[in-house]
């Protein structure tokens, strides 16, 4: 089935409802929404585009961009979102990894060197829009409906094949292990439409949700507490980097987060000094869940109530968590011989089921490395518990090996965290003739502290082990993040090479 023919059925059922808006203004109710998609498909097909053919979108968060996207489906194209923030060079790989035919860019975004036919927003655009409308091209589940470049955090990007049967089972499996959908919420793009945030439309096409873009086109914590509070119901994915600058800027403003329903969670490591300040904010509206693009946005889930009930005695451990199994996958915890491990072992964490892709685009190696003996392996280390709750210890590359011992960044960052004078901290591992690897914790200092790397020592030895705490600090006035929002600890490792940018404390 084309998922294309959610918005097509929506728009039936309730075409005055409000479906596409640019900040407070309303730009298009579910019958125009329709009408515009099935008429840019037209547009599309008459300029040659087929079944089967990639078009690429770069193009910041705007009502437009779900539009191309449906419109992309309801010609029965593979749609190849890139994120807009990517430089020119690195969406120029993509295009041209992906055969893409098409380029939809929004003004002012450069498009890539030797790129295909480019469509620019404006005048033209919404001509092409307003064509003869086309009926959406009959796909089945496991036909391409979209190319999921994943963000390279090493190498380059490998584009995740993304089936129209994957699509409908993350959002059915949404409805069911993460939240539900009402005709009078709306999904808000904080986050790129790109990647996880722009995964969510389905299912709010699909309940005949709003869709609401901020004006500015990306994350700005100031906005999307104006923009919720106006609206009235609101929900979002963002990243714990994201909700950690929204808590911020709402205990700044003495705001209480008025108009948000749910902000789902995801994409990197939320801590849980991050988590407690969000609900001592905002109460208890956050969901989180743990997905890759190649199982996207439904391995596992932690509900409303599990993150919100501090007074439960098993609080501190599920928070620490991930969650447990969504409702359309299996997940297990394999060892190097892919055999399960006991409860509470680290191992590698696997899934299957319905969400999982089929492979890589023209990729068959990485595809059958990554897809053994029936399961997708994440390359993420981690535990599952008699409850069955994963904790995600982390991404297999980032785990420190010192002395022959493994520690996981992520326990030291939580024992950091909680310290006073640490606004934001990323552990990576150094090089050591000694030891392997040491390491190495880079620091964000909060608002008018100056940490003290003693300090900082004696606080880690008083809660881990000796072995675990870092062996140098780093301070720093911001952590590198990637256009997904997420610390690159990549550059981290390149900066420590370097030595650079300038620190003070320990090196």
């Amino acid at each position: 089935m084309n998922v294309a023919l959610w918005l097509e059925r929506t728009a039936l059922a309730a075409p005055r409802a409000p479906a596409l808006m640019s900040g407070t203004a309303l730009a298009a109710d579910y019958e125009g929404f329709a009408r515009r998609a099935a008429g840019l498909a037209g547009w599309l097909s008459s300029r040659g585009i087929a079944p089967g053919d990639r078009v690429a979108i770069v193009m910041r968060n705007c009502p437009e961009y779900l539009v191309v996207l449906h419109a992309i489906w309801i010609a029965g194209a593979v749609a190849v979102p890139i994120n807009a923030k990517l430089h020119p060079d690195e969406a120029g790989w993509i295009v041209g990894d992906a055969g893409a035919r098409m380029i939809f860019v929004t003004p002012g975004i450069e498009a890539a060197s030797a790129a295909p036919a480019v469509v620019a927003l404006g005048p033209g655009f919404a001509d092409a829009c307003a064509g003869p409308a086309s009926a959406a091209a009959r796909k089945d589940p496991a036909d391409l409906a979209w190319l999921f470049y994943t963000s390279g955090t090493t190498g380059r990007p490998k584009g995740v094949e993304i089936t129209h049967g994957m699509l409908a089972a993350m959002s059915l499996s949404y409805l069911s292990s993460v939240d539900e959908v009402r005709p009078s919420d709306a999904a808000l793009y904080a986050a790129p439409m790109s990647h996880g945030a722009g995964l969510y439309a389905p299912v709010h096409v699909l309940r005949g949700a709003a869709h609401l873009c901020p004006a500015s086109g990306g994350f700005d914590p100031a906005e999307v507490l104006d923009l919720a509070a106006a609206h009235g119901s609101v929900s979002a994915f963002l990243a714990p980097t994201m909700v950690h600058r929204l808590t911020r800027a709402a205990e700044e403003g003495g705001r209480d987060g008025a108009g948000i329903r749910t902000i789902v969670y995801g994409g990197g490591p939320m801590h849980r000094a991050t988590i407690e300040a969000a609900l001592d904010r905002f109460g208890p509206r956050f969901v989180q869940i743990y997905g890759q693009g190649e199982c996207p946005m439904c391995i596992t889930s932690l509900t409303r109530a599990e993150v919100a009930d501090r007074s439960h005695p098993d609080w501190p451990s599920r928070i620490a968590s991930v969650g447990r199994a969504q409702s359309l996958v299996e997940v297990a915890i394999l060892d190097d011989d892919d055999a399960p491990v006991p409860p509470g072992e680290v191992g590698e964490i696997a899934v299957r089921g319905a969400p999982v892709m089929p492979g890589y685009w023209n990729a068959a190696e990485a595809s059958a490395g990554t897809l053994r003996n029936g399961w997708l392996h994440t390359g993420d280390r981690g535990t599952l518990d008699a409850g069955g709750y994963v904790t995600l210890m982390d991404r297999s590359k980032d785990v420190v090996i010192s002395g022959g011992t493994n520690i996981y960044p992520r326990e030291v960052e939580e024992v950091l965290l909680a310290h006073p004078a640490v606004d934001e901290v990323a552990v990576i591992g150094r090089p050591s003739a000694e030891w392997g690897e040491d390491v190495v914790a880079y620091v964000v200092a909060a608002d008018g502290a100056a940490p003290d790397p003693a300090a900082l020592d004696a606080h880690c030895t008083a809660r881990i082990a000796r072995f675990k705490r870092p062996k140098a600090y780093r301070f720093v006035a911001e952590l590198p993040k990637n256009a997904y929002g997420k610390v690159s600890k990549v550059t981290l490792r390149q900066w420590d090479r370097e030595a650079s940018p300038p620190a003070s404390g320990t090196a």
